[in-house]
């Protein structure tokens, strides 16, 4: 049954307040928020691959917790989209009447319930902090800012955008707590094998050093 909207539980008042402020905001910064909604995107996923490369030089379960990142965004993405198509809620910028958007609507039947981006960035977010805490001063601002922009480019109710946020951080937190455990005993066994090893340690870290091989006496 499809569910046009969830104003049932949430007035449209914060979205018109919201869009209504990002009309009146400078052009330069529609401009930044309404193409940095998107770009934004690639901020998270360099963040991933500059965590896993840090972890190779510490310990097993740092690298477990860093590989758990895409993983876990991927999985919040998956169910955001399940629950998309059982919700099925139509897009505030076609139900709302007398609201400019920054950006295009999307196309009807790309629905609303939850925010992908919003659990992407707080997939991300959340996995991050748990791999490299010091990365909370980037990841989590990061991850508020590419939400919030949902709303204020006018393509998601602020209700979208929290389920978004709630899915993407428990999507992490509930990884970490399962996984981390049983898969760093697992890469403890991986990493003196010479294929997997260059994924899972680097060769100058401490780890490296412990499975490298001693040199010959000249």
């Amino acid at each position: 049954m499809r569910v046009d909207a969830l104003a049932v539980f949430w007035d449209d008042a914060w979205y018109r307040d919201v869009t209504a402020f990002a009309a009146h905001t400078p052009g330069w910064l529609r401009g930044v928020i309404a193409t940095g909604t998107d770009a934004a995107l690639l901020v998270p996923v360099f963040l991933a691959v500059l965590t896993w490369w840090r972890s190779r030089r510490g310990s097993s379960r740092g690298v477990v917790l860093a590989l758990l990142v895409p993983v876990a965004t991927l999985a919040a993405v998956l169910l955001s989209e399940i629950l998309k198509s059982l919700v099925r809620e139509e897009r505030p910028c076609r139900t709302v009447a007398d609201v400019v958007t920054l950006v295009p609507c999307p196309a009807s039947g790309d629905w609303s319930f939850p925010s992908n981006h919003a659990t992407v960035a707080a997939a991300s977010a959340m996995g991050l902090v748990l791999a490299w805490r010091m990365l909370a001063l980037l990841a989590v601002p990061v991850g508020v800012a590419l939400a919030f922009s949902r709303v204020y480019v006018g393509v998601h109710y602020p209700h979208d955008v929290l389920a978004g946020l709630l899915l993407g951080a428990g999507m992490s937190l509930l990884l970490a707590w399962a996984f981390a455990r049983p898969l760093t005993r697992a890469v403890d066994r991986l990493r003196p094998r010479p294929v997997l090893g260059v994924l899972l340690v680097s060769s100058s870290g401490p780890a490296g050093q412990a499975v490298s091989k001693p040199r010959r006496p000249a």
